[in-house]
């Protein structure tokens, strides 16, 4: 039974090893780690967490978010959503052309 509810939950949210950054490959867990250990006094300063937020932009909204929840500000809770759900919102992300491809991003794939 409870094996039943931790499988339940992996399929409702987004576990500490899934990944946030997509274009970094940085985990949720890390992020956390990296707020509680660092402190950071603004949320763009998580960019230094392994690059988190400077690739394509998609997961700005999320450090924001974790970074409220650090510092008590945030009253709500992380959205519910599967790794798959924000993975495919990313993706919609992308492919509207809101944020350059992470390739695309990374300073020694731009034109001279």
């Amino acid at each position: 039974m409870k094996e039943n509810r931790n499988n339940l939950r992996h399929h409702l949210f987004m576990e500490l090893d899934d990944k946030v950054c997509y274009c970094f490959h940085v985990s949720k867990r890390k992020i956390l780690n990296y707020i509680r250990l660092h402190k950071p006094r603004r949320a763009s300063q998580i960019s230094q967490c392994g690059g988190a937020g400077t690739g394509c932009g998609w997961c700005v909204a999320y450090l924001e978010r974790y970074f409220a929840d650090s510092q008590a500000k945030s009253q709500n809770p992380e959205p519910e959503m599967t790794p798959e759900i924000y993975a495919k919102l990313r993706a919609e992300y992308i492919e509207a052309g809101k944020r350059a491809k992470a390739n695309e991003a990374l300073p020694e794939n731009k034109g001279s």
